[in-house]
């Protein structure tokens, strides 16, 4: 039931909210937060029909909503309680130069870690779900994530966010190892490209609630890994640059990791 409720409003607030706007935005409908990280009406308004939306699924859970929490920093004190955690637009990036993967974000949280997980992809409507012990699915059938095959294991790997020291330590000891693809820019992508046979791993050094508390829930339910490079799970009140690991299966997730853990 929660299932179909979050499908439809999701599916609403892109057809409302979003779409309408793919590739037409006007003047003064982007605007820059700061770091090249780009917001649009489209975001804002999705935010707030989603935020309504959801307050009347359950009004008992605080709102943390990335827009509102850029507005506000305290916002983000909420998660400390159980709440909503919502990306109304994951992949602006993308969507401000007309181009995909874009897509929805919402999470449920409890005591610091999502009890339940939503992803939609606004372009190809496909919705992967998950709850807390019980597995996860895509348009409703259940889902279990596979690698690659590849000899080489596909690394989609995130630099954005690294200092540079990093990144060079990076590229030099741990991308020989894998065949690089270029990164989405969209979690809403990234998460199901883990569990599609599309990429095997994937590092995340900035991991905002928003962004990785649904895929993180979601690949995990999905039989894949998604961990803080020491193998504790992710935390919705976390520190936002402790850097996440995903994988498609738990050795991949392990060599990964060691090779970081050597790294450091």
């Amino acid at each position: 039931m929660l299932d179909r409720e979050l499908l439809a409003l999701m599916r609403s607030v892109s057809e409302a909210a979003i779409l309408p706007r793919y590739r037409n935005l006007q003047h003064g409908e982007v605007e820059d937060k700061g770091g090249n990280d780009p917001v649009t009406v489209a975001d804002r308004e999705a935010e707030l029909l989603l935020a309504e939306g959801l307050a009347r699924i359950d009004g008992s859970l605080a709102i943390v909503g990335e827009e509102a929490t850029h507005a506000d920093a305290a916002v983000m004190e909420r998660l400390s309680q159980p709440c909503w955690i919502i990306d109304p637009l994951d992949g602006t990036r993308n969507f401000a130069k007309g181009q995909p993967p874009f897509g929805v974000l919402i999470a449920r949280a409890e005591h610091g870690l999502a009890q339940s997980g939503w992803i939609y992809d606004c372009l190809t409507e496909r919705f992967c779900a998950a709850h807390h012990g019980q597995g996860a699915y895509i348009d409703g059938q259940r889902f279990t994530a596979r690698p690659t095959g590849e000899a080489s294991p596909v690394a989609a790997i995130s630099l954005l966010f690294m200092d540079l020291a990093k990144r060079d330590r990076v590229m030099e000891h741990i991308a020989p190892h894998y065949r690089l693809v270029d990164v989405p820019y969209c979690a809403a992508e990234q998460y199901p490209r883990l569990a599609l046979g599309t990429n095997d791993v994937s590092l995340f050094e900035r991991t905002l609630p928003w962004d990785h508390a649904a895929g993180a829930l979601w690949l995990n339910e999905a039989g894949g890994v998604a961990a803080r490079p020491d193998g504790s799970p992710y935390r919705v009140d976390g520190d936002v640059f402790g850097g996440l690991i995903g994988a498609a299966s738990p050795a991949l997730w392990d060599e990964l990791a060691e090779r970081m853990r050597n790294l450091a």
